[in-house]
């Protein structure tokens, strides 16, 4: 499917003329960042959004222009509390979800952290991929009845998935020294193996599931890097740059971040993007392991989309949340 979408796309603009009224969304961490924008472009176009997060307060305040613009424009907004670093508050609010019976046309896995200091869960898994894949695993895994035929799961990942393959003879790094971006590219990779797995699971009932990566923007996501770090890692990535001709990186701005989100989710063609990992609002060729890391080099590793290790992924997650599906 052919659009002229590309990285400085932003949501509205890929939302363009398309209405989502009657349309069920759930997205994850809208307390700040993509998911706030994620949100309010979705509301703002018609659907019903209900927005989960950690700390309801900060939500609340985080996106009062989100009730504005569904408001505005025939959209609703609720809130429900969500913390995806406690096995016990993801089975509650995944609970209280299957209790109201509502179902989703969309459910877009935005929450996450990145590059933490080691630490663990309330679960006793390494931070993560405690949080951003396990967290998401058992969520999702819960409320997929009441995703309806045409339904979509768009998993949020990131280029950092290529630090990283997962790892699952030592998830928790008790037997690997504990590097932050290590630790981040498992989880990141482990986010676009659950679609892939999800997506054969599912998609005979209509329901189709993909990843993607926003881009590099500046959010509360960084907040656990060192000061000045982003500023080395953008001055590396520009010497790479020039080397090879390439101009000087350019930070997306939210909007644009969230473009990929909105587009995968309800613009783009369920085949096209199904079982994919997705980038500046087109579906992403396959690169090989050795291929650079900055963020402005496009592409997916292929052990992120290797069926055999998603299984292996779906399994091992079985093992450590204790619980099939």
């Amino acid at each position: 499917m052919a659009n002229n979408f590309g990285a400085t796309s932003t949501t509205d603009e890929v939302l363009s003329g398309v209405r989502l009224d009657g349309k069920r969304v759930l997205v994850t961490g809208v307390s700040a960042g993509l998911g706030v924008e994620t949100a309010r472009s979705l509301a703002a176009h018609g659907a019903h959004v209900v927005g989960a997060a950690r700390d309801l307060a900060k939500a609340e305040q985080a996106t009062a222009e989100v009730r504005r613009d569904a408001t505005a424009n025939g959209g609703a907004f609720e809130l429900v509390e969500l913390d995806l670093a406690s096995l016990k508050s993801v089975r509650t609010a995944a609970d209280a979800l299957l209790g109201a019976a509502q179902p989703f046309d969309l459910v877009i896995a935005n929450a996450g952290v990145m590059a933490t200091p080691f630490g663990h869960t309330a679960d006793g898994f390494e931070t993560q991929f405690g949080t951003n894949h396990l967290g998401h695993f058992v969520f999702v895994n819960r409320i997929a009845p009441l995703m309806r035929s045409g339904a979509r799961l768009v998993n949020l990942s990131s280029s950092g998935h290529r630090f990283s393959n997962v790892d699952l003879e030592d998830p928790n790094f008790e037997h690997t020294p504990y590097a932050p971006f290590v630790s981040y590219g498992r989880s990141k990779t482990a986010n676009i193996l659950f679609v892939v797995a999800f997506d054969q699971r599912h998609r005979g009932r209509g329901v189709r599931a993909t990843a993607v990566h926003p881009g590099g923007i500046l959010t509360e996501l960084a907040r656990y890097m060192e000061p000045g770090q982003i500023e080395q890692m953008v001055e590396q990535l520009n010497k790479e740059n020039a080397a090879e001709g390439k101009g000087p990186f350019q930070f997306k701005t939210v909007p644009q971040g969230s473009a990929t989100s909105v587009w995968a989710g309800v613009v783009a063609s369920a085949d096209e993007v199904g079982a994919r990992y997705c980038e500046n609002c087109h579906v992403s060729e396959i690169v090989a392991d050795d291929a650079p890391l900055g963020m402005m080099n496009e592409g997916v590793r292929a052990y992120a989309l290797d069926p055999k290790t998603a299984e292996a992924l779906w399994k091992k997650s079985e093992e450590m949340v204790g619980e099939t599906f």
